[in-house]
């Protein structure tokens, strides 16, 4: 197993455990559980697939993706009371997870022959469309559209990437320097708040006044 594959399993691990969280409090039921760990975990990646008609699907080519979304479900209802307060390293494991999905979907789309920024979008699709799922299942508005730096980090990773590739550095510099990458730019971003603007007037309803 090399170390990409193995931080894509415990980014998987990671967003199931969000995903049970977020389920759990809802007071869904076991099978409510799972089927929001299991879209959290590999919603990204499935959609990504989708769209560039790749098959088989992440997770339906590779069980070990379903026995991790199983046995975070299982530690989650094990350990709830432990972890829920882990805020701070389940930021840092989500944090983790999405570099380890961006960088794995953008390469994946150049793989397929995708053109480069197509490939940056099925990069960033891969990141955060677990997490969209998951709010939008549970009635909550995604995080992606009201606050945070989240997908930009995500899009500034894959850009990143890509140039990191066509520098033709090794392979594994590839990952490590993408994956810290997102992780300093979102990091940052929530340690200082920093949001993207938001559109409250237009611009020549700002003049006239």
């Amino acid at each position: 197993m090399n170390l990409i594959y193995g931080l894509d399993i415990l980014g998987t691990f990671a967003f199931a455990i969000s995903g049970a969280l977020v389920a759990s409090k809802k007071k869904f039921d076991l099978f409510g559980v799972i089927i929001i760990a299991f879209v959290t975990a590999v919603g990204g990646g499935m959609i990504r697939d989708v769209l560039i008609n790749y098959h088989p699907i992440n997770w339906i080519g590779d069980l070990n993706y379903v026995w991790t979304i199983l046995i975070a479900v299982i530690f989650t209802f094990l350990f709830k009371s432990k972890i829920a307060p882990l805020s701070k390293t389940m930021f840092l494991f989500d944090t983790i997870g999405i570099a380890v999905f961006t960088l794995l979907g953008t390469e994946k789309g150049l793989n397929y022959g995708l053109h480069p920024f197509i490939a940056v979008i099925m990069g960033v699709v891969s990141a955060v469309m677990g997490g969209v799922l998951r709010d939008v299942l549970t009635q909550k508005t995604p995080l992606i559209f009201k606050k945070e730096i989240y997908a930009l980090a995500c899009f500034l990773g894959a850009l990143f990437f890509l140039i990191l590739r066509k520098l033709n550095m090794s392979i594994n510099v590839q990952y490590i320097l993408t994956i810290v990458l997102v992780v300093c730019v979102r990091t940052i971003a929530v340690k200082y708040k920093l949001q993207l603007p938001k559109i409250k007037d237009d611009l020549f309803g700002k003049l006239k006044k």
